[in-house]
């Protein structure tokens, strides 16, 4: 039996339906409540849908009945070490067998932000009996859509503070398949961290010139100081630890870490990855007004 957690966010959402497609025969859904997995319509036809939560170790243990793999996934929050570290701990106690953990790019050397609590996390797993894979994917270009679309619809125009620094972005997708084969062949991917990149590294400025190809409208990106980001950010709305830990992320990526250019994705997929172009194609509506014309 496989359990793929975070089953209604995007990454658990997207590995699901790549373990469905790989035909595993035997796979359950974890969300967080009732309303979710009815919403996810319980993971779809043959996926056993069960409610758990990571800080409910009660639910856990009945979540993890009779599982021997599992994907474990948790949303980008303070409580993230220990909502996690609660779940492998469980994991022990229930009998798993393999765990693949969905980690985060420069969780291996950059002290600070999401990276580093993804790395408490890494030791934690890699400290028990368990066999495990951790994946450690770059930006994913859903991020684009997500948090630059709507003021490119807006105002023709993206925020940030990265300067010319490049980023690899990673199609969530191809992201899942490389989990959905560690998943369904553990035995392959015992003990291996994958650091994911994109097939092409990219500056802000550039994308903001494929994004007018595509949208058919003038895009520009907007780059600011530190501190400009960080009153952006709290403009918005963000809380101040999710503030703080974006800016401490963007850090990352201005020092060049981010733009890495690699055959491992392509070389555990065994084709091409999904290419930046094709992904704002798709996606190309996100970025217009509503109601504005098809270029």
């Amino acid at each position: 039996m496989i359990l793929v957690t975070g089953a209604s966010g995007l990454a658990g959402g997207s590995v699901l339906g790549a373990v469905r497609k790989r035909g595993a025969a035997r796979v359950r859904a974890m969300y967080r409540s009732g309303e979710d997995a009815k919403k996810a319509a319980g993971g779809g036809v043959g996926v056993e849908a069960v409610v758990a939560d990571f800080a409910d170790l009660g639910s856990l243990g009945a979540a993890l009945a009779g599982v021997e793999t599992v994907y474990l996934v948790c949303g980008p929050v303070p409580e993230l070490v220990q909502l996690e570290s609660n779940m492998i701990e469980a994991c022990v106690a229930a009998g798993v067998k393999h765990v693949v953990l969905n980690s985060a790019l420069g969780a291996g050397d950059y002290a600070k932000s999401f990276p580093s609590w993804h790395r408490k996390v890494e030791d934690k797993l890699r400290g028990t009996r368990l066999a495990w894979t951790i994946l450690r994917p770059n930006s994913f270009m859903q991020n684009i859509t997500a948090f630059f679309a709507p003021s490119i619809r807006t105002q023709g125009a993206f925020y940030s503070s990265v300067g010319n620094a490049r980023t690899s972005f990673i199609d969530v997708g191809d992201i899942a398949e490389v989990a959905a084969n560690a998943l369904t062949e553990p035995e392959k991917h015992a003990r291996k961290i994958y650091e994911l990149n994109g097939p092409e590294a990219v500056t802000y400025v550039e994308l903001a010139q494929r994004i007018s190809r595509v949208a058919g409208k003038p895009v520009q990106y907007v780059d600011g100081s530190m501190d400009a980001q960080r009153m952006w950010l709290l403009e918005m709305g963000m809380p101040a630890w999710q503030v703080d830990a974006l800016v401490e992320l963007q850090q990352f990526y201005v020092n060049g870490q981010g733009g890495d250019v690699d055959e491992v994705l392509a070389g555990l997929l065994g084709h091409a990855p999904r290419g930046l172009e094709a992904f704002l194609r798709a996606n190309a509506e996100a970025f217009r007004e509503t109601g504005a014309a098809t270029a």
